[in-house]
């Protein structure tokens, strides 16, 4: 019985680790690492101070993802009209379909995290591009699939 029960754990654990990658731990350095190299380019557009709720994060070797969504410290909600982004004419909130969502792509730089490829407020899913996924499928299979 016993040797029946780790045949069946080890033929539904094989397909579950196939991703390929995994979620940093929240309150790990990883994580804050990833947040910090996405913060100054929410903060440019959005204004300061900038927290992260995340929907999604993976990692896979060199290589990260995230969505998430920037708001003020304590849940207060960022307006896009009243942003540093909006009054410098970076940002055009009557076009942002996806509101202040933002999609990171990362890599990793020895010691460093670098969000290499971002958007803010797209509603499409941009990162499904076969030069894009050619470099970060592992962590956004879903998006590379047919390519």
């Amino acid at each position: 019985m016993r040797q029946l029960f780790l045949l069946i754990f080890f033929l539904l654990a094989g397909p579950l680790s196939a991703q390929g990658w995994s979620e940093p731990q929240r309150g790990s350095n990883l994580r804050a690492a990833l947040m910090d190299a996405l913060r100054p380019h929410a903060e440019w557009l959005l204004g300061a101070p900038v927290q992260f709720v995340i929907h999604d994060l993976r990692v896979s070797g060199d290589l990260a993802f995230s969505s998430l969504s920037p708001q003020r410290p304590g849940g207060g909600e960022i307006s896009l009209w009243q942003t540093p982004g909006s009054a410098r004419g970076d940002l055009y909130p009557e076009g942002m379909e996806g509101g202040v969502a933002m999609r990171a792509l990362y890599v990793r730089s020895g010691q460093t995290w670098v969000a290499v490829h971002w958007a803010i407020g797209a509603s499409d899913v941009w990162y499904a591009y076969a030069p894009i996924c050619a470099i970060w499928r592992p962590v956004i299979p879903e998006a590379c699939q047919g390519m």
